[in-house]
C-alpha cells in the first residue's frame, strides 16, 4: 500500500493537533505536516515536493484558504495536489470549489468523513 504525506493547514492549534492525531490513525497516512496559516502552507509546499494532499481551513489570518487555493492552482508545480477544504461556514463551499478545491468537509471534522474523502481523491 502506498502511503501519503498530508499538509494540514489551520490557524487553530487545537484543531491542527486533533486533525493530525485523527489522520495518523489512517493506515495510508505516513506523515502529517502542520501549517498555521496559508503563507506557511505555501512555503512548505514550495520546499517539499512530495506532499500528496492538502487539508485546508478557509478562515485564517495572514493568508486565508481561498487565497491558498488560488496560489496552489496557479502554480504548475503544485496545481495537481488534491485539496480538501475544512470550514464551519457552509457559504464558503461554492467559492472554495470554484477556486479549485477537490472536496469539502464541514467542521467539526469526523475521522470517517475525512478518511472517505481522502480515499476517493487518492487512489491507493
Amino acid at each position: 500500500m502506498n502511503t501519503i504525506k498530508v499538509l494540514a493547514v489551520d490557524d487553530d492549534i487545537i484543531n491542527l493537533k486533533l486533525l493530525k492525531s485523527m489522520l495518523m490513525k489512517l493506515p495510508n497516512v505516513e506523515e502529517v505536516i502542520e501549517a498555521k496559516n496559508g503563507a506557511d502552507a505555501i512555503g512548505i509546499l514550495k520546499n517539499q515536493k512530495d506532499i500528496n494532499l492538502i487539508l485546508l481551513d478557509i478562515i485564517m489570518p495572514v493568508m486565508g484558504g481561498i487565497e491558498v487555493l488560488k496560489a496552489v492552482r496557479a502554480d504548475d508545480t503544485m496545481k495537481n495536489i488534491p485539496i480538501i477544504v475544512l470550514t464551519t461556514d457552509e457559504t464558503k463551499k461554492s467559492e472554495a470549489l470554484d477556486c479549485g478545491a477537490n472536496d469539502f468537509v464541514m467542521k467539526p471534522v469526523r475521522l470517517e468523513q475525512v478518511s472517505e474523502k481522502i480515499n476517493s481523491l487518492i487512489s491507493l
